[in-house]
């Protein structure tokens, strides 16, 4: 814990020696892009896209997961995409999954009854996770008709934590392609 606070306590130094301007930071942000991404820890939006302070906006999610919008009962995951999509008017939505993640693989049935799941299938379940996310993101009603007028892009990544390698969905291909 006391890495943490040491680096929370030099933030500011740190901060300015990467030109990063807190005082413009503090009088709003306008991120272009947000990535909605699990939560796990091994999967760093920042570190991955190389974005700085008010360049991404980031949900974090189990799994990365897009909760089904209803307007009974707005998620927190919602109200977020909604600020993002009208409040901030961001122009790229970035659904990122990753290999190795708890929340696909439990979701996918156990070796000792299926012992024919292969590393492969996991990869595929993970994929497919991906966009099916983008499927429910685009039934949001703020989301449809930015995407229908052409101001609101959608994109589904699959980040390999063993390799680094951060792949796009390409839909003409119905595959995961590297960036």
């Amino acid at each position: 814990m006391g890495q943490f606070r040491d680096h929370a306590r030099s933030y500011s130094a740190r901060a300015a020696a990467y030109s990063v301007d807190l005082d413009h930071l503090a009088e709003g942000h306008t991120p272009p892009v947000m990535i909605i991404t699990c939560s796990d820890a091994r999967l760093v939006p920042a570190l991955i896209t190389g974005s700085r302070p008010g360049d991404l906006l980031e949900l974090r999610t189990h799994g990365g997961t897009v909760p089904r919008f209803d307007p009974e009962d707005p998620s927190g995951e919602a109200s977020t995409i909604e600020f993002a999509v009208e409040g901030l008017r961001i122009a790229d939505i970035i659904v990122c999954g990753h290999s190795h993640c708890e929340a696909v693989n439990s979701a996918i049935p156990d070796r000792r009854e299926s012992p024919s799941r292969t590393t492969g299938d996991i990869t595929a379940a993970g994929h497919w996770h991906v966009v099916q996310q983008l499927d429910v993101l685009s039934d949001y009603p703020c989301v449809a008709p930015r995407l229908i007028d052409g101001t609101l892009r959608l994109h589904a990544w699959f980040h390999e934590v063993d390799t680094g390698a951060t792949l796009q969905h390409r839909p003409g291909a119905n595959a995961f392609l590297p960036l």
